[in-house]
């Protein structure tokens, strides 16, 4: 019974990322509404599976339900990419603060610049966001802090879809790997009241550049 309970789960996180995936690419829009008998049919299963992994989305903030519609694809209000850019933009600096503290990782700045080298040959914008996101993970991993590293974990997936239409912009994949690089210096050097000031910076014309 224990193992139908997890297979049961399992199946339902299998979902989940499908739907992610499918609303991080924009192949699922905003506002669209999500059809459970397509799932169903697709997987070969009944609809519960689909309703929790719906359920799961909810939570995660990717999915809404609306009132004689069902669930759709959550569409953020300006004022909500807002302050998930901004939320974003505290955690990465206080984690620049704790780096100060704890001092630099030099096998964490190995790995980001080994991210940096295929970040460089990536162009398709959904998967540069995500290795955009793992980059600036690794800072937040640099922290030492499990407090930052829990928050910045729950913006995971919304900040996917947000940071997706930002490189969608001409000169927006170029910008982030030119700073990215610049980035990864000032920390190598031990610059690191530069690299937070640049860091801000990056991050703040995110903001500016939805705003605009």
């Amino acid at each position: 019974m224990a193992t139908s309970e997890f297979d049961k789960h399992a199946l339902s996180n299998r979902i989940a990322e499908k739907i992610t995936h499918q609303i991080i690419t924009g192949e699922l829009k905003p506002g669209e509404k999500l059809v459970e008998n397509l799932y169903a049919e697709e997987f070969g299963i009944s609809r519960a599976p689909i309703r929790e992994a719906i359920y799961l989305l909810t939570i995660e903030g990717l999915v809404e339900k609306i009132p004689r519609k069902g669930a759709v694809v959550k569409h953020y209000s300006p004022n909500e990419i807002y302050d998930l850019l901004e939320i974003r933009n505290m955690l990465e600096s206080m984690a620049m603060r704790r780096i100060k503290e704890h001092g630099v990782d030099p096998a964490i700045i190995k790995k980001m610049n080994s991210l940096l080298d295929t970040m460089q040959e990536e162009r398709d914008v959904s998967n540069y966001a995500q290795l955009n996101q793992l980059f600036h993970k690794y800072i937040i991993e640099m922290s030492q802090s499990e407090t930052i590293k829990t928050m910045y974990n729950r913006l995971t997936t919304p900040l996917l879809t947000i940071q997706s239409i930002s490189f969608s912009y001409e000169g927006n994949i170029e910008k982030s790997i030119e700073e990215h690089s610049l980035l990864i210096h000032l920390l190598r050097s031990q610059k690191l009241d530069e690299a937070k000031g640049l860091l801000e910076k990056h991050n703040h014309d995110v903001v500016v550049g939805f705003k605009g």
